[in-house]
């Protein structure tokens, strides 16, 4: 035994390892690698410390506010262990400096990101790179380790991601039934619509066809004139969206049949004539820095976020916030993004979504929860972090050692199973028709002659294959190239997006096989292409359909057909994950993957591993994955 262990330290010693996340998984981790002894450890975060991290990004304090996340957990940690060398890079790990060679100078690598589009890019690198990886996740209290080595255990992607939940557009602009859908509305589709990028297309007016002998003049209401006075302006919004676009939906009898005809709300009839802030002073003081410290509650004097505000107050912050984004922010309005940490954006929905729910006759929610659901926020708990980062460095220590036989992937339960609360399982071996470790052809059915070249880029090879910086052949001829493009080549490759498969200098018809690449992450995926003339609109929204890879599965909605995969084209569906999530990864639709619960609610679902029928499985990013059956049903897979 001495010797085995001795043999480990000098395998821990001369680690050179590579961290990417300093959040909350992050924070945890790098502790522990410290002070198990390894010497050269390496980090990447994008992020910047925000106060709300302080809860439990130990290594983090107020005064840290604003500074590198990787610089910062570098510093803290170098107090305690000055001795051993931390490198820190406040970046993004998709930036082309992390390229494969980048990645070929660890020994592991240890991700604690907070989303599915990073932990793709560096399973693929780290595939390129033939350097072991360990993924990790955590939502509330549940969390997972798993542990991928390149031929010896399946990839990441191996099993596939549930796509993010989705709305059908109909229910968040004309028949909302839940508070979710207002906040939806109010986020998605209001602020992005008043506040945000002016060419983004938006289904604020998508309404049924009766809607279009007034749609003329419709965009006009959003404009606001040279001369108009800001009160003007906002009341007009206000009359426009709560009070007319209500009775334009109530015209139409048959969808009210069976459901609760909303009542509409004009700004005459819920507020008093003037619209002063009522103490002036207040306001002064808190709005007049600009930034995110802006605040319509501060300037209204109202104080507690757990209040519940009356339709006169939820009014009264709407005016006052959409004042406060024109006057102290203008240089902002127009490309403005939700952001959860944005005081005032977060006024201005759960205001807009209260007065949108009492028109429904849905119940109103305070600030604190709409935040909540607006941000995706699961509240986080710090010992799943704790005992997470702990079993990352146990996984890397095996991993060290070459020590296949004793790898683990590790599931952090809520509620005990078999009076386990850590439920380890033997990782599975690759999946034969993975697209990523495995290189299985895909195919792909389209229609050649109308959908164009730019489709297939922006729809399968960047949305659903997750390529940055993609190459498409044809044989041998190149049909496009991202990145670094000589510039004789940037205005073919332009013409060539813009034209339909078939018509392609190299003509794309069924029976073309194409090859598309990713330099930076050296993968490198074929594609048969199948000729299909129609499509289903409710259900191939995109007009394709890519198999041979297996397709993510969304949460299912109750009564609404959801459409899958996060497609929102104008018709389709608006994707929102419906829960919440912390930085450290979002979970939490239940996904298909060996089976699935009745109800996507997951402590629901946690509590049924009691029955010993399912293990939860999470994996971070957004899923709560249950697999089926007996743990000695694995046997099958196993390696």
């Amino acid at each position: 035994m001495a010797s085995s262990h001795s043999h480990s330290i000098a395998d821990i010693k001369g680690a050179k390892v590579l961290m990417v996340g300093a959040g909350g998984i992050g924070c945890e981790l790098l502790k522990t690698l410290a002070l198990s002894g390894f010497r050269d450890i390496h980090i990447i975060d994008m992020d910047t410390i925000e106060v709300s991290n302080l809860n439990r990004q130990f290594l983090f304090r107020q005064s840290h506010v604003g500074q590198s996340k990787a610089k910062v957990a570098r510093d803290a940690v170098l107090k305690f262990r000055p001795d051993i060398s931390i490198t820190s890079y406040h970046a993004n790990v998709k930036d082309p400096d992390f390229n494969v060679d980048f990645f070929k100078q660890f020994s592991v690598v240890l991700n604690g990101l907070d989303n599915l589009d990073a932990r793709r890019h560096v399973n693929r690198l780290c595939l390129a790179a033939d350097v072991p990886l360990v993924e990790s996740g955590t939502t509330g209290f549940l969390g997972q380790v798993t542990v991928h080595v390149k031929g010896k255990t399946e990839c990441y992607e191996c099993q596939p991601k549930p796509a993010p939940k989705t709305y059908p557009v109909c229910t968040i602009t004309s028949t909302p039934s839940k508070f979710v859908h207002c906040i939806v509305w109010a986020k998605d589709l209001l602020f992005a619509k008043l506040l945000g990028d002016k060419n983004q297309e938006n289904d604020l007016n998508v309404r049924s066809s009766d809607a279009a002998s007034s749609s003329e003049n419709v965009d006009d209401v959003f404009e606001r004139r040279k001369d108009e006075d800001i009160e003007q302006y906002g009341r007009k919004i206000f009359d426009h969206v709560f009070g007319y676009n209500i009775e334009l939906a109530l015209s139409n009898e048959e969808t009210w049949k069976n459901r609760y005809r909303p009542k509409p709300i004009y700004s005459k009839d819920v507020l008093s004539e003037e619209l002063a802030p009522q103490n002036g002073n207040v306001d002064e003081n808190h709005a007049s820095d600009g930034g995110l410290s802006v605040s319509a509650m501060a300037s209204l004097g109202m104080k507690n976020p757990q209040d519940i505000w009356s339709v006169n107050e939820s009014s009264r912050i709407f005016l006052e916030a959409l004042r406060l984004f024109f006057t102290k922010r203008e240089k902002e309005v127009g490309n403005l993004c939700f952001d959860k940490d944005d005081q005032l954006a977060v006024e201005f929905v759960t205001a807009a979504a209260n007065i949108r729910a009492a028109s429904f006759g849905i119940p109103l929610h305070n600030l604190f929860e709409a935040k909540g659901i607006a941000g995706n926020i699961v509240h986080a708990v710090a010992t799943t972090n704790a005992v997470i980062a702990g079993l990352i460095v146990i996984e890397a220590i095996k991993v060290l050692r070459n020590d296949i036989k004793s790898y683990r992937m590790t599931y952090c339960l809520e509620h005990p199973s078999r009076n386990m609360l850590l439920m380890p399982v033997e990782p599975f071996e690759p999946n034969k028709s993975c697209y990523v470790c495995s290189e299985t052809p895909l195919s792909l059915e389209i229609n050649t002659n109308r959908s164009k070249l730019k489709d297939l880029v922006e729809k399968i090879v960047k949305a659903k294959l997750g390529m940055s910086l993609p190459l498409i052949m044809n044989a041998s001829s190149l049909l496009y190239e991202a990145g670094d493009v000589e510039d004789d080549m940037v205005a073919i490759y332009e013409a060539n997006l813009e034209k339909v498969l078939a018509e392609l200098p190299s003509p794309v018809t069924g029976g073309t096989m194409l090859t598309i690449e990713d330099y930076q992450q050296e993968l490198k995926c074929n594609i048969n292409i199948n000729h299909r003339e129609e499509f289903d609109e409710e259900k191939e929204p995109d007009g394709m359909v890519l198999s041979g890879w297996t397709q993510p599965v969304s949460a299912p909605e109750n009564k609404d057909k959801s459409i899958g995969n996060g497609a929102s084209t104008s018709d389709a569906t608006i994707a929102a994950a419906e829960s919440e999530k912390d930085d450290d990864i979002g979970i939490v639709s239940p996904l298909k993957k060996r089976k699935l619960p009745d109800d996507s609610d997951i402590s629901k679902a946690a509590a049924e591993t009691k029955n010993h029928k399912q293990l939860q499985v999470i994996d971070d990013e957004d899923d709560l994955v249950v697999l089926e059956g007996n743990l000695d049903g694995f046997k099958k897979r196993r390696l």
